[in-house]
């Protein structure tokens, strides 16, 4: 959490809103203030705080799965989600938006922005649905 929070941080004082510091062919890192939720979705139609109530009841709801969890990988990967999006929270209670910066392209296909946080929660979701789909097969053998 503290490191994507420090990041943001370093973006926001190294590279002018809404512009692009070339890294590859296919990654910049970008400013881009995020008003909305994942892809910029809702932007401007919900407001921060609504944004960040929601936040917060699912986290806690996580929270709560991570607490009734029996299983190591599934706490681990729990753990993860609600770091990125304890972060995520952070950034738009401190600022009202989130601060988006990994920019992917090839050619003319840009993926949305996206920070260490939603890495976090993307890596966290991928353990869950990993260690799902092992115990599934583990069933079915």
């Amino acid at each position: 959490m503290i490191f994507d929070l420090i990041s943001k941080q370093i973006i926001y004082y190294s590279i002018d809103l809404n512009s692009f510091l070339t890294i590859t062919s296919f990654l910049d890192f970008a400013h881009i203030h995020n008003f909305g939720i994942s892809f910029g979705f809702f932007s401007g139609i919900v407001s921060p705080w609504t944004l960040i109530l929601v936040g917060i009841i699912v986290t806690g709801f996580i929270f709560y799965m991570l607490i009734k969890s029996t299983n190591h990988m599934e706490k681990w990967g729990l753990t993860v989600i609600i770091a990125g999006a304890l972060s995520n929270i952070a950034d738009r209670a401190l600022n009202g938006y989130v601060t988006d910066f990994i920019y992917f392209h090839y050619q003319d296909f840009y993926w949305p922005a996206f920070n260490f946080a939603d890495i976090y929660i993307s890596v966290g979701i991928c353990v869950i649905v990993l260690h799902l789909l092992r115990d599934l097969n583990k069933r079915i053998k």
